[in-house]
Formats: structure tokens, C-alpha cells, sequence
């Protein structure tokens, strides 16, 4: 009697389950960047089984997959990229090592603005030619900046392509994965109104805040503000340039430098210094996006706020 139970349920399964997945079994798939895993939890939930290719602490510029993440790609279903710099050496390789994975390209349908340049921005401190030589090689770069997770606007497009990514993948749960789309899209409208408040232009002295690496581009145009990088060409600048920095910041009246734990925080401390200001660490790869978000708001409203 028991064994016939026992066949039962077995059929019963196969009838529920035509393509034998269980229920307890995961859809494998690969982000780039922490802040992705977040997403995609967010739109597959239980359903999904994200790893995280770059490591915290890591950089997405140079990051080189660990051996562990390659076999573990031979099982994945998709890969969610996002535009990152290491990708455009890895993503053919990852194709090659399992053809049948899909990659799903989360930029899709975003314009990529430019990075900061800071020739612009030292031209109206000084004219020194020699010393915007190098500022203007950068400017020919045309860099475009791949930091689009930090912009709720942009993170919605990105959602988008992440639940589509997921139907093609798992279409037996598309209306679960659509359910979870919309609660997410609105969860992001919450958290922009959230930061418009924060940020209330009547309530800030400047509009200007100083990094060292230009991570915050995206957010800075969401919520009007206009961010200051350090860095000349990925390194810390010579000390022209750095006196020019602090003339600029002491006109702007900045005093918080804001760095992340992936560069250095050496010529930060030296501008914060002579602005009789501080350093303040800020993670554009934090896991928890939207307190990170609301995190990162508040500190700017410290840093550039009337105190009201």
C-alpha cells in the first residue's frame, strides 16, 4: 500500500512538473556586481539561486573570476550583465564555456552619460596649461560611466530587463516574476520621493560634492546635485592639482570628501584637511541597495545641508 502511495505521489509530480523540476530546485544564475544580486532577488525570490561574480572589496574594473565561479557557470541559466569594465573581456569567454547560457544585458535601452571631466571643473580655478594637458587626455577618452545601478530612474530600466531575463529562462513562473516586478517598481518610485525630500534644494548650502573615484554621476543628475571627482585618469592627482581641489572646495564652501573602500583615501584626507573637513566612506556596491541609497542621501544632506 505504501509503495502504491509512494508511485502516486511520484506521478503527481511529473503531472505538476512536466519538465521535472521540482519545487525546492533553484534557477541558477550569475550577476556581475552586488547591488544585482539585490535586483534579482527582489524580482525571482525564492526562485532564484544568485551568485555574484566580483567579490566585495573587489573592483569591476579588473576583476578576474575565481575558479570556483567558472565551473559553477557551466550550470547557470543566465547571465545578468550590467556594462562593467571587466565584462568586456569575460562575457564571450563565459558563452563559450557554457552555450546555452543566456545573457541578459541590463543596460539595454539606457543612454550612458560621460564621466566627469575634470578639466572643466579645474578651468575655473586656474588656466595653468601644462597642467590641463593630461585633464584633456582624459576628456578624450569619452569614458562612459557604468555606475547606472546608483540611479533609481535607471535601476527600473534595468528591472525590466532583468524580469524579462528571468521569464525566458523560467517562463512557468512569469506571473510570479511579473508580480515581483511591479512591487519592485514601485518600492523604487517610494525610495526617489524619499530622496527628493531629503535632498529639498531650500535645505542644502551647495549642490557640490567631492569623491575621489566619479561613482555617484548618475545620482547626482536624479536629484539635481553635481559631484567633484579626485582622481585624474583612475590615480591620485599630483599636487597642482590637488591645491587646485582644495581652492575649488573652499570656494564651494565643501567640506565632506567622500571615498570608497575600493581606491584611496590618501589625497581625501589631504584636501579634508586643509578644508577643516572630513572623510566620509560611501559603498556604491553595497548588497541592500535602497538603504544604502537613503544612507547615502542623508549623509550629502549632512555634508552639503544648512542645518535645518
Amino acid at each position: 500500500m505504501r509503495q502504491a502511495k509512494l508511485w502516486v505521489l511520484i506521478l503527481l509530480i511529473f503531472l505538476l512538473f512536466p519538465e521535472g523540476k521540482a519545487w525546492a530546485q533553484k534557477t541558477l544564475v550569475f550577476v556581475s556586481i552586488l547591488p544585482q544580486k539585490y535586483f534579482v532577488h527582489k524580482i525571482g525570490g525564492d526562485l532564484v539561486d544568485v551568485q555574484v561574480m566580483v567579490m566585495p572589496g573587489a573592483s569591476p574594473a579588473t576583476y578576474e573570476p575565481r575558479p570556483k565561479q567558472m565551473v559553477m557557470l557551466r550550470q547557470a541559466r543566465a547571465y545578468f550583465a550590467i556594462g562593467v569594465p571587466f565584462e568586456r573581456v569575460w562575457l564571450k569567454k563565459f558563452a563559450g564555456l557554457n552555450p546555452k547560457l543566456l545573457i541578459v544585458h541590463t543596460d539595454a535601452g539606457i543612454e550612458k552619460r560621460h564621466m566627469e571631466q575634470i578639466e572643466g571643473i579645474l578651468n575655473s580655478v586656474s588656466d595653468n596649461h601644462q597642467e590641463h594637458r593630461v585633464e584633456h587626455h582624459h576628456d578624450r577618452t569619452g569614458m562612459k560611466d557604468p555606475h547606472i545601478w546608483l540611479s533609481p530612474r535607471l535601476v527600473k530600466i534595468q528591472a525590466e530587463n532583468i524580469f524579462k531575463g528571468l521569464v525566458a529562462v523560467d517562463p512557468i513562473h512569469s506571473a510570479e516574476y511579473k508580480r515581483n516586478f511591479n512591487r519592485f517598481c514601485k518600492s523604487i518610485e517610494e525610495l526617489e520621493k524619499k530622496i527628493k525630500e531629503i535632498l529639498e534644494p531650500s535645505k542644502l548650502n551647495s549642490r557640490k560634492f567631492m569623491v575621489f573615484h566619479p561613482s555617484w554621476g548618475y545620482f547626482a543628475r536624479d536629484f539635481g546635485l553635481k559631484q567633484v571627482p579626485i582622481e585624474v585618469e583612475g590615480r591620485e592627482p599630483g599636487v597642482r592639482v590637488l591645491q587646485k581641489l582644495v581652492q575649488l572646495a573652499k570656494r564651494e564652501g565643501i567640506k565632506v570628501v567622500f571615498v570608497q573602500k575600493q581606491f584611496s583615501a590618501k589625497s581625501a584626507q589631504v584636501i579634508a584637511k586643509a578644508v577643516g573637513g572630513q572623510v566620509v566612506s560611501l559603498d556604491p556596491l553595497a548588497y541592500d541597495w535602497e538603504d544604502n541609497l537613503l544612507r547615502v542621501a542623508k549623509v550629502l544632506r549632512r555634508g552639503l545641508g544648512t542645518g535645518d
